[in-house]
């Protein structure tokens, strides 16, 4: 059973029919003891990095989640609370990965990065059967750099972290639920991970 954690934001109806079209079954939990008896966490994304630390912080799932040994995968601003910490409201966050979340600022470059953009530089088993290059769909404007755990990049201005990998923890700063059959592949990918 997946939980997806429910933290007061994020897209979870979109997140439980592309996990439903994978053939998963979920539920949708803030309760610890839910959490620690799924196979695997996914923090959903949407949201005000923020906001969501801090909500997850008062109830505990912080300290919960850092924890966890079992796969996790993060999406959008649920990968990005898992970063050092983030521009957005200045927030100190989980810690899990080392980049700091910074507010996307080319000049000359639309913001928020809303839409279709490619995805490169894939170094992981959550890109199993993914082509290097495939389009994955975007929508956020504020993005950790590459840096360590970084397996997989994108351009948008300039490079960022697309997704993010340390021990049994996963990142993506694109949305796999709105990302059509290739982010079903990413979410299978992820499934199978033990």
């Amino acid at each position: 059973m997946i939980a997806i954690l429910d933290y007061g934001a994020g897209n979870l109806f979109s997140l439980g029919n592309a996990i439903n079209r994978v053939g998963a079954e979920y539920i949708v939990t803030s309760r610890k003891e839910e959490l620690a008896a799924a196979s695997h966490i996914i923090l959903p994304g949407v949201g005000d990095a923020s906001q969501v630390i801090s909500r997850m912080d008062r109830s505990g799932l912080v300290r919960f989640l850092v924890n966890v040994t079992k796969p996790v995968l993060g999406i959008c601003v649920g990968m990005q609370v898992m970063c050092d910490s983030s521009e957005e409201g200045d927030a100190a966050c989980a810690g899990i990965f080392a980049p700091r979340v910074r507010k996307l600022r080319e000049v000359g470059v639309k913001v928020p990065h809303m839409g279709w953009n490619q995805v490169y530089d894939l170094k992981s088993p959550l890109f199993k059967g993914v082509n290097e290059g495939e389009w994955f769909y975007f929508v956020h404007s504020y993005a950790p750099l590459p840096g360590p755990g970084t397996i997989a990049k994108t351009t948008h201005g300039s490079c960022f972290a697309s997704a993010l990998n340390i021990r049994n923890f996963y990142g993506t700063q694109f949305h796999p639920e709105k990302s059509g059959t290739v982010g079903e592949r990413v979410l299978r990918n992820f499934f199978e991970l033990k």
